[in-house]
């Protein structure tokens, strides 16, 4: 390598640069077309969104569930019976509702006018009174989810039920119109916590003022743009509401680090000397191409979860895969325009000396700390692996379902209609199930074989183990169907609940309508999400596969060595196994969970661990990518694994820890969120993140590189012909061509 620009190897050769890092060269040179370019971009998507009003509802269909159909049979032949529930509950702290029955009847009234009702029950029966008549409930059946209807359809059923509210009746929603009453989930406080703490880090860790706001200011950026896009693709498709909360995590978490990655490598380079926009072309040629490669990690992860073949769960992934998305391509332009519109001022105002990457200075405590881990690298290994298992144990324990609306803060409506029912009626009453029975014409054509029918089967289901009640079979209008409400005697997310479903399907309802013809389905909220939770589960080992097999590719293709491939597969599956302990421990045996706001032992909500395992092992390879990258540069520059897993550690392990800290602190400060699966989903991300930082990349991966020695860059010369050369961007003082990039030959 020379250093006369021009010759090979030299800073501006476009050979060395490739074209990534020809893009980022120019980028810099012309900063501003870039910047008007994004703020046409942001002001273009947060308009679209706010014209077009997308909407977020937490709807989902599972084709061809029990329950499904039995609700298919439902709106095709009761129509009011069918639909989406919610409840009307009324409660008064003294005396009896029977004195405000005048009240209370003009708000079920005023319910049934308004539209998308198909039916209203009578609160002021015997089945859904309270015995001491302080609490009743009316079930509301609606033709559309209410969530999805806006927070004007609320307005109206408060203006609905006002009468009752000015008797002195206290009235609060269940069910899906519980759901659409919800506050509107408020994140500024949790984004701003982030940023905070992510301006603390980087001029803690960077010393630079310009250095510290770059990364968050580009962060910014791509995350108001982010939610632009997804506002404006949930007017057109169905998102679930937690769908901006997960899109905001993931794009202000990568964002950062995307940013962080380039604009240390950038720093290191103008410190050196070099120009600052062949600085900013040589970092995006180099770590813009791991920033590459981890986001497609990242946005393949998350874009599997459409293996687990339900919407719900894909679109959640499609809200974080655009979050990654936008924030990646907004680190690959915008930061290194905004790098070359700072030049060399970069460093400018200072809080502390400017530090950035320094491989070559092997007195520095990275460095030290790699050559304790290269002299006993059996003693690091051993450790780290002990850690992860012992936090990995309780997740053998884990119990999925869906968290009741039980445990929310007392401030919700659905919170407070859930335990008003729960205290008077018994907390299977919040879940209870829908027995549908189609009846065979030609075997009970009379009303008093129907009759006869539905006492035998309302007897067969009083009559199996948890169930509270079971009311008598009432038939539709057409006479088609025998419809009966369940009632269990656990609430709708213990074990039980579904052990019960399991028993109804399985043997009660076979034996009761055995020589019958007739056919038995139990539908219903709780049982839709018991569908919903066994459908994810049996899913979620094929999520598993998808995810690993699309990550093992992508890793094999860009560092050319299948052991790094699997054992990097291996190590996040550990990691994600001590997140999912982490999380069990907190939430299901409950050992903390008033401290995280939350006031009664839950189940891990059903989607959580395969939403988990895909974020989790998409951003675990962020931080490997970026490791590995180093690493193989020394190798390729040297051939001495040794010092090339040394110098690759040594030069990004402070870079890595700071990412992670501030990626942490973005998830952590989504705790104050008052609701629960994003408290979980939350807790367990942050701790993922930590432990992949620092067991992981800092302990398990050095460890077992150092005793792999050459095996790490092992590749059978067969698979090597095979690969394409994906290095379009070689790093930086390595000329390009295929003749760079030699196999170690097997046994090497």
């Amino acid at each position: 390598m020379t250093d006369s620009a021009g010759q090979p190897g030299a800073p501006g050769d476009p050979g060395m640069l490739g074209r990534l890092g020809r893009l980022g060269r120019w980028f810099a040179r012309h900063p501003w077309p870039v910047l008007a370019a994004w703020l046409v971009l942001l002001v273009a998507a947060t308009a679209g969104s706010r014209a077009l009003g997308g909407a977020y509802s937490d709807s989902f269909t599972l084709p061809n569930s029990p329950s499904q159909q039995g609700a298919a049979l439902l709106a095709r032949h009761e129509p009011a019976a069918g639909g989406q529930s919610g409840q009307l509950v009324f409660t008064v702290a003294s005396g009896s509702l029977a004195a405000d029955r005048g009240a209370i009847e003009t708000a079920v009234a005023g319910v049934r006018e308004a539209p998308h009702v198909l039916s209203v029950s009578d609160p002021l029966t015997a089945g859904t009174t309270s015995p001491d008549g302080r609490t009743a409930y009316a079930v509301v059946h609606f033709s559309a989810n209410p969530a999805a209807l806006g927070s004007s359809y609320v307005t109206r059923m408060g203006t609905a039920v006002a009468p009752a509210r000015a008797a002195g009746v206290r009235v609060d929603y269940g069910g899906a119109l519980g759901q659409a009453a919800r506050p509107k989930a408020k994140d500024a406080r949790s984004e701003l916590i982030g940023i905070v703490v992510a301006v603390l880090v980087l001029l803690i860790g960077f010393g630079s003022v310009y250095a510290a706001g770059l990364p968050i200011l580009t962060a910014l950026a791509g995350m108001i743009t982010s939610l632009g896009v997804l506002g404006m693709l949930a007017a057109a498709f169905v998102f679930p509401t937690v769908s901006p909360t997960l899109a905001v995590m993931m794009g202000l978490g990568v964002g950062i680090d995307y940013a962080l990655f380039l604009t240390t490598r950038h720093r290191q380079l103008v410190m050196d000397g070099t120009d600052p926009a062949e600085a900013a072309g040589r970092s995006l040629a180099t770590s813009g191409r791991a920033v590459l490669v981890a986001a497609l990690t990242v946005i393949v992860a998350m874009l599997g979860l459409y293996a687990s073949g339900i919407g719900f769960i894909g679109s959640l992934g499609v809200a974080a895969a655009i979050g990654v998305a936008i924030g990646a391509l907004t680190a690959l332009s915008l930061v290194p325009a905004l790098l070359g519109l700072l030049g060399r001022r970069i460093d400018r105002h200072r809080v502390r000396r400017p530090v950035a990457e320094s491989p070559s200075r092997p007195g520095g405590g990275w460095q030290r700390y790699a050559a304790r881990v290269g002299a006993h690298p059996w003693r690091y290994l051993i450790g780290g692996l002990v850690v992860l298992c012992v936090l990995s144990v309780p997740a053998l324990s884990i119990r999925l379902g869906h968290v009741a609306p039980g445990a929310d803060p007392a401030s919700y409506t659905d919170k407070r209609a859930y335990d008003a029912i729960s205290s008077a009626f018994g907390p299977g009453a919040n879940g209870t199930f829908t027995v549908v029975i189609q009846v065979d014409r030609s075997k009970t054509a009379t009303a008093a074989q129907q009759q006869a029918l539905g006492q035998s089967v309302q007897r067969a289901l009083a009559a199996a183990p948890d169930v509270a009640s079971a009311s008598p079979p009432k038939a539709s209008p057409d006479g088609a169907l025998l419809v009966s409400t369940v009632v269990p005697g656990s609430s709708p997310q213990d074990a039980a609940t579904g052990t019960l479903l399991t028993t109804l399907r399985g043997s009660t309802l076979p034996r009761a309508l055995a020589g019958t013809g007739a056919q038995g389905y139990v539908t219903g909220n709780t049982s839709a999400q018991l569908d919903f939770q066994g459908q994810v589960a049996s899913h979620l080992p094929v999520i598993i596969g998808v995810v690993i097999a699309a990550a093992f590719c992508l890793l094999l293709l860009t560092f050319r060595s299948p052991v790094l491939a699997l054992k990097a597969a291996i190590l996040n599956l550990l990691s994600i196994g001590a997140a999912y302990g982490v999380i069990v421990v907190i939430f299901q045996w409950d050992w903390a969970g008033g401290l995280f706001g939350v006031s009664e032992p839950v189940p891990i909500e059903s989607y959580i661990p395969m939403m988990m395992f895909a974020i989790v092992f998409g951003l675990s390879m962020d931080y490997e990518v970026f490791l590995l990258s180093r690493i193989r540069e020394g190798w390729l520059a040297t051939r001495d694994n040794h010092a090339s897993v040394a110098s690759g550690l040594g030069a990004t392990a402070r870079v890595i820890s700071c990412a992670a800290l501030i990626m942490a602190s973005v998830f952590f400060s989504f705790l104050l969120s008052t609701n629960v699966v994003v408290k979980m989903l939350a807790l367990g991300l942050g701790v993922s993140v930590l432990i992949d930082a620092t067991v992981i990349r800092l302990l398990v991966v050095p460890a077992s590189m150092f005793l792999l020695g050459r095996l790490n860059w092992w590749v059978p010369s067969w698979l090597d012909r095979w690969l394409p050369r994906l290095e379009p961007e070689p790093p930086a003082g390595r000329t390009a061509g295929p003749a760079a990039v030699p196999a170690v030959p097997h046994g090497g």
